[in-house]
């Protein structure tokens, strides 16, 4: 019986393992050169893109009381790509400064697809465990986020952009009409002063200076300067240049489906300085079923923000009456972000479409459309 019920748990799992066939794929295409290193974009935007239309939409939705203990093969995927994702990372350096087979241009595109992956699965998955009460998970989530010079994105994303998501307070919330081009440096930087202040604020409401060792910044600091010694130790300067790469690409990865999940939705301004209550109206909802599996549910973002402490497996499916419906999945919108002109005729009427749903009495959205300014001290 025990048998059979941990076969039924792994059976409805499984399909959520399908970012580690990404670790053999990359490796094929390290060994073969050539133009063949383009196979890891092609496969998560391209052929996850056409999956979706194969498999469709999964509208069903897991028990939210569901235990741990029955959730642990979900657990377990996102604690193992960890170790998987530090020596695939690191054996790419040793191999692509070690080998005469691969020229320049080949390292780039091989180490752009690796960036990809840390950026597509590692930086989503450090999204899951930083979610977690246990040190354990969260110490996994610092240790993903240092293999790509992002650390401050726990801070950010935990005090902040929960905090004031779909307000002028989060920089991580698009406005309207904002394309990504705009929005990218801008996140870039507020995010960063956004997450140290918020941690500044954090310590002196304890009476404690930004110099206390208590601050994560000394931690994100420390494991991100291991990480690029480590990539100098292996390869060398040309390891740290191919480190930085798939570092910065896999930071574009995050920024771009940050864009994505708020573009335009802002929650309703109730007065001296106070918002109404996060619902999974102020994300956009995605159930295509491929995307999903390989980005652990992440675009069940709706019910994310709705209730952030709830495991990937029982993110629930919010219908088109609860929450705005994103047209495609990930894959396909992330591509559409990159072409603003694209991006505003498919999104701003539904934009426009939501404001009329849920927010009719709202006759000037002009001061929900500005640009964010640097987010101001608590």
């Amino acid at each position: 019986m025990i048998a059979s019920d941990n076969l039924s748990r792994w059976q409805s799992a499984s399909p959520f393992w399908v970012s580690f066939l990404l670790i053999p794929v990359i490796w094929s295409t390290a060994f073969a050169g050539g133009w063949w290193v383009l196979l890891v974009p092609m496969s998560t935007w391209w052929a996850f893109a056409a999956l979706d239309r194969l498999t469709g939409l999964n509208l069903e939705n897991a028990d939210p009381d569901t235990s741990d203990d029955t959730l642990r093969w979900y657990i377990l995927l996102t604690k193992a790509w960890v170790p998987v994702q530090f020596l695939t990372l690191y054996g790419l350096i040793w191999y692509a400064t070690h080998t005469d087979h691969l020229s320049t241009l080949s390292k780039v595109g091989l180490f752009f697809g690796m960036g990809v992956i840390s950026g597509t699965i590692g930086i989503n998955y450090s999204h899951e465990l930083m979610h977690q009460q246990g040190r354990l998970e969260r110490w996994l989530g610092d240790i993903l986020l240092a293999m790509v010079l992002y650390s401050h994105f726990r801070s950010e994303h935990l005090l902040v952009h929960h905090r004031y998501v779909g307000t002028p307070r989060d920089p991580v919330t698009a406005r309207y009409n904002e394309g990504f081009h705009r929005f990218y440096p801008r996140v870039m930087w507020q995010c960063l002063v956004s997450a140290f202040r918020a941690e500044q604020d954090k310590l002196a409401r304890k009476q404690r200076p930004w110099t206390d060792r208590g601050n994560p910044f000394w931690r994100y600091w420390g494991l991100q300067a291991g990480m690029l010694a480590l990539a100098f130790f292996i390869g060398g300067w040309s390891g740290v240049a191919l480190f930085l790469i798939q570092a910065g690409v896999a930071i574009w990865q995050l920024e771009l489906v940050n864009y994505v999940e708020h573009y335009g939705l802002t929650r309703k301004h109730l007065g001296n300085g106070k918002y109404e209550h996060v619902q999974p109206r102020h994300s956009w909802n995605a159930s295509q079923k491929a995307s999903n599996w390989l980005l652990i549910n992440l675009q069940r973002h709706s019910d994310h923000h709705y209730k952030p402490n709830r495991r990937f497996p029982l993110l629930q499916h919010h219908s088109e009456d609860t929450a705005p419906q994103l047209p495609y999945g990930y894959p396909v919108m992330t591509v559409a972000a990159m072409i603003p002109p694209l991006w505003r005729c498919v999104m701003n009427p539904r934009v426009r479409a939501w404001r009329r749903q849920y927010y009719p009495e709202v006759t000037d959205w002009k001061p929900y459309n500005k640009s964010l300014n640097p987010l101001p001290r608590s």
